[in-house]
């Protein structure tokens, strides 16, 4: 899943590669690999290996996370804050007071990154740190900083001094092409923002923005709760599926790779029953939304989503949605069809073609067909084969490599978390990687990839390293067996490592399009491109080979894999047009005709075809991030392409982050 923030008047986007040196905090003086003496190289050794826990240190520093000092306590957060904040009012008295030039547009970055340095870094704690204490400080510091940065996106003064150097145009011509585009970005939020209305509307403006903010956060944290009931309202032969706390059970998911239909059925109903607090939640999200766009000047909070991208208006957005659907229909309908026939031969007494069923019986076709059963494929991929393949491609294309590096006391957030140099073999260092790869408890089940520190050219000439986090979760190594990954696991860390390595090289001189920072269409295709990486037997044959033998995966093996990828595709798509359309929906005119699970049931049944489950709220994690991250497509063209890369990045980002 990509997290890239947007603050509003200060958000963000990407350029050439530039040498440079930095530190966060005193972060990662030194570039060493910690070897292990085994077959795999450092970097690979380094993840399959069981962490061996911090040396004693009694009398060691404790650097804070990140390497940031003040956070080495959650009061930390407020103190990191309080800083940013100071150093905020002298950048926007420097604004004010400056001539019109690239210098106000330097000074704007400069309070951008101020800004989300703490923001960001607080958006990752507070849904990943498994201590309450520093998530309830991280939540407070969000909430904090982004009322801040509303207040910014309306502030006049602010407004003008960037108003002053976009009316001049003879001054415009004479900056360079990315400090124009970054200038016109700025204007372009504060605009948005509404910063044109009367004092009175808006400060009803910023108060809406918080507003929906908070909601945000208690909607998208409502998703990751476990349902609990009593175990004596589930069958007792299913009990050991699932987790108890004494007399209760705990439905964390779906479970939808389970093979008893009865343990997925039951998870599905429970999981999404629907939550009074989680729909009146999201019902005052989709209604403050639409009172924001209306009080800021557009018909709907779609259209103004849309506003600057190539899609423009939710029109095209829908046009696009509907032919995709009409394309799909007649492969989706074989699909289902092929999915009911495999119900039907495995369990005839139960065949009617349900929701919680394609993720399970389209995998049974599949390894039935391809002899792709995941066992058959885990040993060759051991977690750190799958890191020295990384390393090995990286090297290669780019001429970089990935180094493992201890983390100081107190920089990482649980022991099992490691630690990436990105060192470039002429450029030197570029930027840092935290692997959270590791499933614990609340940990949120989404692999993502989180920036923490854009990077950006400093005043002083020095760069500004970025730092990122990947979050996955993998099962646990043990004593005698490394973590082993599924296809579908290996995929997914290509993916998110495109996205990270997207952030190391993707440098501007403003942290405002920085990495991952640009249009959604873009920021998924370094990811997409890692994928296709993952498929090609040319690039597999170097990393994956059997964890005990040695043994390398063979070809045949990883061609029936690819093969397998066509099947039930069509479905599978259609299940993330469903997911855009309903988007759309909740996003378009208010007030709504109907109930969110009215619109979910009559959508579901319409742009997916499976029967909607009566008391079900589909709101499951891929749509609880994609209404609150992206809510629409950005940046597509209106006519279906005929490349299959492109159709994956514009479908992916109909639905996903």
């Amino acid at each position: 899943m990509l997290c890239a923030r947007g603050l509003g008047g200060l958000r963000a986007r990407a350029a050439p590669l530039r040498p440079g040196r930095a530190g966060l905090g005193g972060l990662g003086a030194g570039i060493r690999a910690r070897g292990v003496s085994t077959s795999w190289s450092p970097v690979g050794a380094a993840f399959n290996v069981k962490p061996q826990g911090r040396r004693l240190d009694l009398f060691g520093e404790r650097r804070g996370l990140f390497g940031v000092p003040e956070l080495s306590s959650p009061e930390g957060f407020r103190i990191a804050q309080e800083n940013a904040l100071r150093k905020t009012d002298l950048l926007v008295e420097r604004a004010r007071c400056t001539p019109p030039g690239p210098q106000t547009v330097l000074i704007f970055d400069e309070l951008s990154d101020s800004l989300c340095r703490v923001a960001d870094l607080a958006d990752f704690v507070k849904i990943a740190h498994p201590e309450p204490a520093f998530r309830e400080a991280a939540e407070e510091a969000c909430r904090s900083i982004g009322t801040v940065v509303e207040k910014l996106n309306t502030n006049v003064e602010l407004y003008q001094s960037l108003q002053k150097l976009l009316a001049d145009e003879k001054l415009m011509d004479s900056l360079d092409p990315e400090t124009r585009r970054v200038a016109e970005l700025f204007m372009f939020d504060f605009e948005i923002s509404g910063i044109h209305l009367d004092k009175e509307k808006r400060k009803r403006a910023v108060d809406l923005n918080v507003k929906i903010l908070d909601l945000s956060s208690t909607f998208l944290m409502g998703t990751n709760f476990p349902t609990k009931i009593e175990k004596h309202l589930l069958p007792a032969h299913i009990h050991h599926n699932f987790v108890f706390t004494g007399d209760h059970v705990m439905i964390d998911g779906l479970h939808a790779e389970a093979p008893d239909d009865l343990v997925r059925e039951a998870a599905y109903k429970i999981f999404l029953y629907p939550n009074a607090d989680q729909l009146k939640c999201l019902e005052e999200l989709l209604s403050s939304r639409d009172l924001l766009a209306k009080l800021v000047g557009y018909s709907t909070y779609s259209h103004r989503a849309l506003q600057g991208t190539i899609a423009k208006n939710p029109e095209t957005v829908m046009e696009f949605l509907e032919k995709l659907s009409d394309k799909l229909s007649e492969r989706t309908v074989k699909d289902f069809e092929m999915i009911r026939g495999m119900k039907m031969k495995l369990n005839p007494q139960n065949s009617e073609l349900m929701p919680w069923d394609p993720p399970y019986y389209s995998g049974v076709i599949r390894a039935e067909r391809y002899n792709i059963e995941p066992s058959l494929y885990c040993p060759f991929f051991s977690l750190g084969a799958c890191m020295e393949g990384l390393n090995i491609l990286f090297n290669k294309l780019l001429g970089i490599s990935l180094y493992a590096e201890q983390p100081a006391k107190g920089e990482v957030w649980c022991e099992d978390v490691r630690k990436l140099a990105v060192v470039h073999e002429s450029e030197g260092l570029l930027g840092y990687i935290y692997c959270d790869f590791f499933q614990r408890a609340d940990k949120p089940h989404q692999d993502c990839h989180f920036t923490i520190r854009g990077g950006r050219l400093k005043e002083d000439g020095d760069y500004q390293l970025p730092v990122v986090v990947l979050m996955l979760n993998l099962p646990h190594s043990s004593r005698n067996l490394p973590t082993l990954l599924t296809p579908g696991m290996m995929e997914n860390l290509f993916h998110e490592m495109g996205h990270a390595m997207h952030s190391m090289l993707g440098r501007t001189r403003y942290q405002h399009v920085t990495g991952t920072r640009c249009p959604t269409d873009f920021a998924e295709v370094p990811s997409i491109l890692m994928e296709y990486f993952a498929n090609d037997y040319r690039v597999v044959n170097q990393f994956a080979r059997h964890y005990q033998t040695g043994q390398s995966l063979p070809k045949n093996m990883v061609s029936r894999l690819c093969e397998s990828k066509k099947v039930c595709a069509a479905a599978d798509m259609q299940l993330q047009v469903f997911y855009a359309t309903l988007d759309q929906i909740y996003h378009g005119k208010h007030p709504l005709r109907k109930s969110t699970t009215d619109i979910l049931k009559e959508t579901q049944e319409k742009f997916y075809g499976l029967p909607y489950v009566p008391n079900t709220g589909y709101i499951d994690y891929m749509v609880a991030w994609n209404i609150i991250y992206r809510t629409f497509i950005l940046d597509v063209c209106s006519e279906v392409p005929n490349n299959r890369l492109i159709n994956a990045v514009l479908v992916y980002n109909f639905c996903v982050i």
